[in-house]
């Protein structure tokens, strides 16, 4: 079976869950939903990638450095690693971004492998034509990737259960859905996926 779909479950973080240094509210809420999408695309011989931010620490965009967000992911930090309880499975391909200290990365899109190699680079090689995203934050990382997924030509589910905004504002969760939305991704929940299983 030639593969075309893959799962990208964004940023799922000690530091974006609650607890951490820039926590999401309930952000730990899309971990048991998004090993299910694992097990799901796992049980199908389908990619699964992982992006996380790195970021060094004296990182321009961090309060003590002028910017607007607390510290946060900082490169070896126990704050920066994948929370606890996602099961990620021993293929995954984790991709990594923000390690340039004067640069905020939200999209995976800017992520690398541990190669080097761009997260599009990847894909391409592998025949993705469909990415299905999850994770935090809806409003800025989800966001962000999505778009820069459509961008890039490919087909995006968003899986509405599996992500969690920031909301800064109130309502900037449900925005940042309607301008993917609007952008192309196809708005999706896993009941729906398993009718539909990924190929």
């Amino acid at each position: 079976m030639k593969t075309t779909s893959a799962l990208l479950i964004v940023d799922v973080q000690n530091d974006f869950c609650p607890g951490g240094g820039l926590p999401v509210p309930e952000g730990d809420r899309v971990v048991p939903v998004l090993n299910h999408y694992m097990a799901l695309f796992g049980e199908r011989k389908l990619p699964i990638f992982a992006s996380r931010d790195w970021h060094p620490a004296t990182t321009s965009h961090f309060r003590d450095y002028g910017g607007i967000w607390p510290v946060h992911c900082v490169q070896g930090s126990e704050g920066a690693r994948f929370h606890r309880d996602l099961a990620l499975p021993e293929d995954v391909i984790v991709i990594t971004k923000g390690m340039d200290p004067s640069r905020d990365d939200y999209s995976a899109f800017q992520a690398v492998t541990d190669d080097g190699v761009r997260f599009s680079v990847v894909l391409k090689e592998l025949g993705i034509r469909k990415l299905y995203v999850g994770g935090l934050a809806t409003d800025y990382c989800v966001k962000e990737s999505v778009l820069d997924g459509l961008r890039h030509g490919l087909a995006v589910a968003l899986l509405e259960d599996a992500v969690r905004g920031v909301d800064l504002k109130p309502g900037d969760s449900a925005s940042a859905i309607d301008e993917m939305v609007t952008a192309g991704a196809e708005r999706m929940n896993f009941s729906q996926l398993q009718a539909d299983p990924p190929s």
